[in-house]
This record gives structure tokens, C-alpha cells and sequence, in this order.
């Protein structure tokens, strides 16, 4: 028999709230957080419009000295580990991780990240550029490598178990907790701090983004109508920064510690489409596959799953294509199913969104409200796009069990089914 793992820790770090409370009422209100790009001149890009992390401050979580040593998407990373560890009722002290009562070298930490410190590495090769190499920065390459989230975060905790980092674009985060899960279940470890994390605004990536003809357009005099998954009119996504993470626990010990839990994190699926570095698959039948292998691990029947959080990117290709992958898994029960993407809000948050996602589905079932897909005004039916994406406000819905999914550049599917205290 599989082990339960149970959610007893939420963190986050969003463009709509840095902290889970704020983070949820705003999704809830239907708030988007996509404003025009501020952390850089973004003038000469065909897309200007960003879902930017606002008002971060790293002090509450860190000291300012260590936060010096870290690219930003280690800080989100930190501050949102730090939230879900007090969240989770662990203490913070000089012993570290033993304050939570469990043996530091049973504690693990799996974080997701698309792309490392892209902000390290255009300040960096700025200066090569410009003054050579003897005046590049000492510390350039361990600011900006992605497994240094994960290393700060163990260091941050002083957590002695394995600080993996999951490398899979768009679904590392949703792939991070699936790796926790399945390192708990194994019995490895008692504990991981499970998420991903990412800060790649920066003038690179927007542009690397806009030579593909992936990111939004039209919208730059209307930022807040930009991410608009499922609609007729929606050119692109948005992208966005954060990070999100979860404490997740062997059931039984979090129970007999008197832990809160959240949800049970019940199944997981990855498959690969091994189709188009970019594209997903039209067929849909590798990603419907992740969805199904997630439920299967969940001992779940499609019926059970009340709500499912869309990749939702507002791609012409992600949208008809998710949709397709819906049906295939769901078959008579899509008509059913409430479907969101809190990408129109968010942004896409690139290896953090499967983590910030998770948060969503675990929020939902806790609560019993649904968050909105914004800006659907004309849903693109003519391509398949027919189902109920919840449009433009929240709603009440009880269910016990809430999936989400996540699909990464390279082909790469990761799911992750949630099941009710």
C-alpha cells in the first residue's frame, strides 16, 4: 500500500500577493497582476507587457546579507520555503531544520527551475563586454546556475538530505513535487520542501520569448486584457516570475505531530510527447497520458476530480491542444469538470507555475471556491475550446480532488492530482 503524503506548508511569492492569503484572495476577486514591463527598458521588444512580482521584500525571510549572495530567483525561492516552514509549524533557530522535530539528514528539498539567474547573467556579460573578463564578477556562475535555489533554500533551513533541482521548462515545479512525493513514498526522507521558482523578466528572455512568437502582443496598451487562455482572441502568453512551495510529509507522522493538513498530495504522472521542441503535440495523447497516470497514482476515477487548473497558457497551439488532452482523459466526465487557467492573472511563471498551480488546487479544495479564467469574452469554439473554463468569476464548488497540469518546452508533461482531508 502507498503512503499518504500530506500538505502541511504553504509558501509563495506571486505577481498577485507574497504570501498565500494574498495570493488567494486576489485570484479569487479576479485580479490580474500583468502591468507594462518595469525591470528593464522594454521599448524595443514587439512585447512589453510582464506579470512582475511586486513590493519584494527579502528581509522578512532572510538576512539581507545572505540575500546579497543570491540571484532573485533564489531569493523567491527562499522567502517562499521560509513562509511554508513557519506555515507548517516547524521553528526557525540556530539549530535549523531539527526544529521541526525531524532529523535534518531526513529532510529533502526538490525545487523546479526553468532557466537559473538570467539577471546575473546579462549583468555579468554586460561587463565582459564592455570591460573584459578580468572585471567579470567572482561570483557570476554559482548566482546564476539553477540548482542554486534548491542549495540556498537547504542552507537557509540548514536541511542535510538531497537539495535536487528538476530542470524540465514549464513543468519543473509540477515535476519537484512529484519527485517529493515519490521520495517520500519510498521512505528516503520524512520531509521536502517541494516548489519551483523563477525570475527571468530581463531583457534576454523577453526577446529570446518574442523571436519565437510565443509572447503577446497586442495587448501592450492593455496589459491587464493580455493573458486570456481559451479566448478567440488571445495572441500569446504573458510572462510572469515567483515562486511557490510546498511542505509535504509522510501522512501518519504529520498527524501524529498534530500537523495542520492541507490536502493529501495523492498522484502524480510525467510523460514526454517526443514530438517539437516547442509545439505540443496536436494528437494531445502523450500529455492525456500524464493526466491519466496522475489519477491512476491517485486511486482516483475521473468522476471523483471536480476541478482542474489549467497549463491554460493563452498560446494559439497550448489552448485547443490542452483542451483535446481534457477530453481524452476526462471522456464523458468533461462536461462536468470545472477548468481554469489563473495564468490570466498570474502570467506564466515558467518553472515556478506548476508549484504556484499546486497551491491553487490545494486552496480550492480547502475553501471550496474556484478561481476564474479572466479575460474569456469569446471562448474559441471554432478550435475546440468548448468546455467550462469558469470565465471572469469565481465560483462556489465542493469537490474532493483537484488536478493540475503543466507542459514544458522540449515535450515534457507533468501532472498532479490533490485529494481532500
Amino acid at each position: 500500500m502507498k503512503r499518504e503524503i500530506a500538505v502541511t506548508g504553504l509558501g509563495l511569492i506571486s505577481p498577485v500577493g507574497n504570501d498565500v492569503e494574498s495570493f488567494w484572495n486576489s485570484l479569487l476577486k479576479g485580479e490580474s497582476g500583468i502591468s507594462a514591463v518595469t525591470h528593464f527598458d522594454a521599448s524595443g521588444l514587439e512585447s512589453r507587457v510582464a506579470a512582475e512580482v511586486k513590493n519584494f521584500d527579502p528581509s522578512p525571510w532572510m538576512d539581507k546579507r545572505e540575500a546579497r549572495k543570491m540571484a532573485l530567483f533564489s531569493q523567491y525561492a527562499v522567502a517562499a520555503s521560509v513562509q511554508a516552514w513557519r506555515d507548517a509549524g516547524f521553528h526557525e533557530d540556530s539549530e535549523g531544520a531539527q526544529g521541526s522535530g525531524y532529523r535534518p539528514e531526513r529532510i529533502g528539498v526538490c525545487m523546479g527551475n526553468g532557466i537559473g539567474g538570467l539577471d546575473i547573467f546579462e549583468e555579468s556579460h554586460t561587463k565582459l563586454m564592455e570591460a573584459g573578463p578580468d572585471r567579470l564578477p567572482p561570483m557570476t556562475v554559482p548566482l546564476m546556475i539553477s540548482n542554486e535555489a534548491a542549495g540556498n533554500v537547504a542552507m537557509r533551513l540548514k536541511i542535510h538530505g538531497p537539495a535536487f533541482t528538476q530542470v524540465t521548462a514549464c513543468a519543473s515545479g509540477t515535476d519537484a513535487i512529484g519527485q517529493a512525493i515519490d521520495l517520500l513514498r519510498s521512505g528516503r526522507l520524512d520531509v521536502v520542501v517541494a516548489g519551483g521558482t523563477e525570475a527571468a523578466i530581463t531583457l534576454f528572455a523577453m526577446a529570446g520569448f518574442c523571436k519565437l512568437k510565443a509572447l503577446s502582443t497586442g495587448y501592450n496598451e492593455r496589459p491587464l486584457q493580455a493573458s486570456r487562455p481559451f479566448d478567440a482572441a488571445r495572441d500569446g502568453f504573458v510572462i510572469g516570475e515567483g515562486a511557490g512551495v510546498l511542505i509535504l510529509e509522510d501522512y501518519e507522522k504529520a498527524k501524529a505531530r498534530g500537523a495542520k493538513i492541507y490536502a493529501l498530495a495523492a498522484g502524480y504522472g510525467a510523460t514526454c510527447d517526443a514530438y517539437h521542441l516547442t509545439a505540443p503535440d496536436p494528437q494531445a495523447v502523450q500529455g492525456a497520458r500524464a493526466l491519466s497516470l496522475a489519477l491512476e497514482d491517485a486511486g482516483l476515477e475521473p468522476e471523483q476530480v471536480g476541478y482542474y487548473n489549467a497549463h491554460g497558457t493563452s498560446t494559439p497551439l497550448n489552448d485547443p491542444t490542452e483542451t483535446l488532452m481534457i477530453k481524452h482523459c476526462f471522456k464523458d466526465h468533461v462536461k462536468k469538470l470545472k477548468i481554469s487557467s489563473t495564468k490570466s492573472m498570474t502570467g506564466h511563471c515558467l518553472g515556478a507555475t506548476g508549484a504556484l498551480e499546486a497551491i491553487v488546487c490545494i486552496k480550492a479544495l480547502e475553501t471550496g471556491w474556484l478561481p476564474p479564467t479572466i479575460n474569456l469574452e469569446n471562448p474559441d469554439i471554432a478550435n475546440g475550446c468548448d468546455l467550462d473554463y469558469i470565465p471572469n468569476k469565481a465560483v462556489q464548488f465542493q469537490t474532493q480532488a483537484a488536478l493540475s497540469a503543466s507542459l514544458g518546452f522540449g515535450g515534457h508533461n507533468g501532472a498532479l492530482a490533490f485529494k481532500k482531508i
